[in-house]
């Protein structure tokens, strides 16, 4: 991987990094400089004389803090697989977990059932992965931060505490149909007190339709009102710390810029009264004013005296799906029973031109467009045939045209030829990059808005960091290399307060990486059955990082675990 044995003298240092361009963090000019680590911290910055027990040549290669992920679902994933995949792929040291109201603690004894029931299909985390992969030994989220600290880890990880969980957690299954009564409330703040206290990064809500139960009910967080909202926000303004995150209210997707705005003065009342740092998702999706008022939205209450902090996403946001995973028409009887047969006999039935026209026509006319009111094209328009390096290739309309087949055919025929492994990719938002641009580029975003951990066999988006890397630093040179950096690095570890963390400076927490810059990419997703209930999964590994380093130990060579598991759980610092 670059290693070489140590040089001849004194040994001092733990791990010496050589001969790279250090790109610090900080957005200054990058610069070449040997970096030393010593008992899992960083020691010197710039020529280093002594040896290191291992040593790294970096020639070539930049060197980088790792990259924080803001925006994760791996609560349950961290669990049974320790170096949450596929984020460390992509350079992240540190995530922090429990976004949109949705965490494993706290949960009674007895009524674990409701924390699965929140997750499952607002999250899409297969029931069985969780009854599997999940032990439930705790039942505050102060004893749930005690196990997590315990359980080895190859990256680091911060918690919120999920609204849904807490109200489950003190009204049992009321908190799927009743509003919060004054004991329920102070019941409530009291966990929520306990958990800030005990390090939790803050705490997270649900307001989104999206959200539902596997029932299709409201998940817990969104019976809440929203004085309950300001009251649980209120006591992190008493603690004195935390990060408030919310999944927005679907109003706020309003084509009627009216019925917009009445949730955005909340939120911003909310976050100038209480002074918390508040975070949501910000992307190009519906009326196009509406992301524009967002960014308004984050200067507005920051001009009162307000933090606002928009998610952003460099890459398009939609469904990937493919023949091993799901199809849009799987509903469809004369699909449902093509995709139920094994493997041989449906590749079989698909060289019959009866089955194919059968097919074809089930489809029809039928629109399977993923947010019908926010797009314009049709739906064989919008679907895109997946390439190498993560990249969107051609629409499946232009693919059929080309072959002078239907769209349908044409699917049939791409997975065909690659044994069921072609991906197809149905965009949502942030398709037009002039947008993104702006969106990425106002100062109080910060892009980090992967969703890893969830929706696990529908989308791919922890593969962020390497995007930004190949595509909006190399491949569109519209970001300098030590703009990217800083991106995510320093602003996610100034919004949630990792202070030891998210530079390569003296005294901080070693978490490195050796870039290859020329070669840097996501790779093509693949399908992976390791989940504990043996259930589907969406991977994506990358290419061109030499080493991803965790508190001073080197977890990845090359993209392959070293066996190393020196994670650490991060525990917010009390004011």
């Amino acid at each position: 991987m670059g290693a070489r044995p140590a040089s001849k003298g004194i040994t001092v240092h733990d791990l010496v990094i050589r001969g790279g361009i250090v790109v610090d963090g900080s957005g200054m000019p990058a610069r070449r400089a040997d970096v030393a680590v010593a008992n899992g911290r960083i020691t010197a910055v710039g020529p280093v004389v002594a040896s290191g027990h291992r040593e790294i040549d970096a020639d070539g290669h930049i060197v980088t803090p790792g990259f924080i992920d803001g925006h994760t679902h791996l609560d349950a994933q961290i669990l049974w697989d320790p170096l949450g995949t596929s984020s460390c792929w992509h350079g992240v040291t540190s995530v922090v977990m429990g976004n949109c109201g949705f965490t494993l603690a706290p949960s009674r004894e007895g009524e674990r059932h409701l924390v699965i029931e929140n997750l499952e299909q607002a999250e899409d985390i297969p029931a069985a992965a969780l009854a599997a992969g999940v032990r439930f030994e705790w039942q505050t989220f102060r004893e749930y931060l005690d196990v997590l600290e315990r359980v080895p880890k190859g990256i680091n990880a911060g918690v919120y505490v999920g609204h849904s969980a807490l109200r489950t957690f003190v009204m049992g299954q009321r908190a799927f149909e009743q509003r919060a009564s004054d004991d329920d409330l102070d019941a409530m703040e009291r966990e929520l007190r306990d958990a800030l206290g005990a390090g939790a990064v803050g705490f997270t809500t649900s307001r989104s339709e999206h959200h539902m139960t596997s029932s299709g009910a409201p998940v817990a967080s969104r019976v809440a009102e929203w004085g309950e909202v300001e009251r649980l926000v209120g006591v992190m303004q008493a603690a004195g710390g935390g990060v408030f995150e919310l999944a927005n209210e679907s109003s706020m997707t309003s084509p009627d810029p009216e019925v917009r705005a009445e949730p955005m003065r909340r939120l911003r009342a909310l976050a100038v009264a209480t002074g918390v740092p508040t975070t949501f998702g910000i992307t190009t999706y519906g009326d196009p004013n509406r992301w524009q008022e967002l960014l308004a939205l984050l200067d507005d209450a920051a001009a009162d005296g307000g933090q606002l902090w928009g998610q952003s996403s460099c890459q398009p946001s939609g469904a990937v799906f493919n023949w091993q995973t799901w199809l849009p028409f799987d509903k469809l009887p004369e699909w449902g029973e093509l995709r139920r047969l094994p493997h041989d006999e449906r590749v079989a039935r698909l060289h019959e031109p009866s089955v194919r026209q059968r097919l074809v026509d089930e489809v029809g006319d039928r629109d399977f467009t993923l947010a019908k009111e926010a797009v314009k094209q049709s739906f064989f328009d919008r679907l895109v045939v997946m390439a190498d390096g993560g990249k969107l290739s051609n629409s499946l309309a232009s693919v059929a045209a080309q072959r002078g087949v239907h769209p349908v055919e044409a699917m049939i025929d791409l997975g065909l030829e690659s044994n069921f492994g072609v991906f197809f990719f149905q965009p949502t938002s942030n398709e037009n990059p002039v947008d993104v641009r702006r969106i990425l580029e106002h100062p109080r975003t910060v892009m980090t808005f992967s969703d890893a951990g969830a929706h696990v066999s529908q989308i791919i988006n922890a593969s962020l960091p390497s995007h930004l890397l190949s595509v909006w630093v190399r491949e569109r040179q519209v970001f300098s290399i030590e703009q990217a950096i800083r991106m995510l690095t320093l602003v996610p570890s100034t919004v949630w307060g990792f202070a030891d963390r998210g530079l390569i400076r003296e005294g901080l927490v070693a978490d490195i990486n050796v870039i290859d810059p020329a070669t840097v990419a996501e790779c093509l997703p693949t399908v992976e059955r390791d989940l504990p209930s043996g259930a589907v999964r969406l991977a994506q590994r990358a290419k061109g990082y030499l080493a991803t380093i965790v508190g001073g130990e080197v977890v990845l060579e090359n993209g392959v675990h070293t066996g190393a598991l020196p994670g650490a759980l991060l525990r917010r610092a009390r004011s």
